[in-house]
């Protein structure tokens, strides 16, 4: 299961909205094939796992981190392959779902076929969590916090420089992140000041270039920023209640999505609606504080590198008050990890 996983994750960025799912055969000890998704659209990891196994499939077991589809949609159902190829036992790390797509867990046991469901699962749940948000019925987003910051949680000195906290290997890491989401957002300050793009420039190029929100609250954007400026070819929405008639028209006309409300959970049930299941929040320290304190957050990727901005740095998280540690809220670590001399570590909502 550990394999299938591992080759569940390189499908990161190409495969999304849908799942990423890893499949091995398993003939005795010995793997004989696997395979990922690796492409939305493209072949299931159970069907070219199985092509890579040939006739060795016979009476071998199938390792797969989520419940095989049995349902034609893109590609033809792999429960009906799995059973065609004569697999005698099917090993199933998280049932999925998804009601379009479950049921064949059922459809394998129904053809004779041993299946076992659980090994795994925590792993291949955090894999997809996003994609479990999705088909659960929520109202939001899955929301991811990314924070690149000091040994003492700034993300910038005293005079509001951040380029570049981190290095270049936790940099590229970042793109490669990026490019697993529907959208990246900011706050309205970190737009101003920092003029993005909130494009993924890296080795990865994903399957679809995410969109790009600002939370504005009651800030303004110039007409002269890269978002608003690339806004005809790249999605761009604002969030807030700040914009004059005349800004928004003039916004809307450059492409810009507008959504008029000062409410986060509203906001993000607007983006729901357009179709943005996943978010990755870039900053800056009020909008992580003001999400985390509405209880919107639900994982945290943290980037901290080994040098001290000292008491006036820019904190990373404000607006975020916990009245005692009794009463503190307690994430799981799901990651850590090196990038040069920097350190990943990812933490999920327990």
């Amino acid at each position: 299961m550990d394999r299938a996983l591992e080759l569940a994750r390189r499908g990161w960025g190409r495969v999304h909205p849908n799942p990423m799912v890893g499949a091995v055969v398993l003939a005795g000890d010995s793997i004989v094939g696997e395979g990922y998704h690796a492409e939305y659209g493209g072949p299931h990891a159970e069907t070219v796992a199985l092509a890579a196994a040939g006739p060795r499939a016979r009476g071998a077991t199938l390792v797969v981190t989520l419940e095989p589809c049995a349902h034609a949609g893109k590609q033809p159902p792999c429960a009906e392959a799995i059973i065609a190829a004569g697999i005698r036992r099917v090993v199933i790390a998280s049932l999925d779902p998804n009601p379009v797509a479950a049921g064949g867990r059922a459809r394998l046991e129904s053809a004779g076929i041993e299946v076992v469901s659980g090994p795994g699962r925590e792993a291949a749940d955090r894999l997809n969590a996003a994609y479990l948000a999705a088909t659960s019925g929520g109202d939001r987003p899955f929301v991811t916090v990314k924070l690149a910051t000091s040994l003492d949680h700034c993300i910038a000195d005293s005079s509001g420089v951040s380029r570049w906290i981190s290095g270049e290997e936790a940099r590229d890491w970042v793109h490669w992140f990026r490019a697993g989401f529907a959208a990246i957002g900011v706050g309205g300050r970190t737009a101003q000041v920092d003029d993005p793009s909130l494009t993924v420039r890296g080795a990865l190029e994903p399957r679809s270039a995410p969109a790009r929100v600002v939370f504005l609250g009651r800030r303004r954007l110039s007409l002269d920023s890269a978002l608003v400026r690339t806004a005809a070819v790249r999605h761009t929405v604002l969030i807030g209640d700040g914009l004059v008639p005349n800004e928004r028209h003039a916004l809307t006309e450059r492409g810009v999505d507008i959504i008029l409300t000062s409410d986060l959970t509203e906001g993000f049930s607007e983006l729901k609606q357009l179709g943005i299941g996943s978010i990755l929040i870039e900053g800056g320290g009020r909008l992580s504080g003001s999400l985390l304190a509405a209880g919107l957050v639900d994982r945290f990727a943290w980037i901290v590198s080994p040098v001290w901005l000292g008491d006036h740095g820019v904190k990373a998280v404000r607006g975020f008050d916990v009245p005692s540690l009794l009463q503190a809220e307690r994430w799981t670590v799901v990651e850590r990890q090196a990038l040069g001399q920097d350190t990943l570590l990812m933490f999920d909502r327990a």
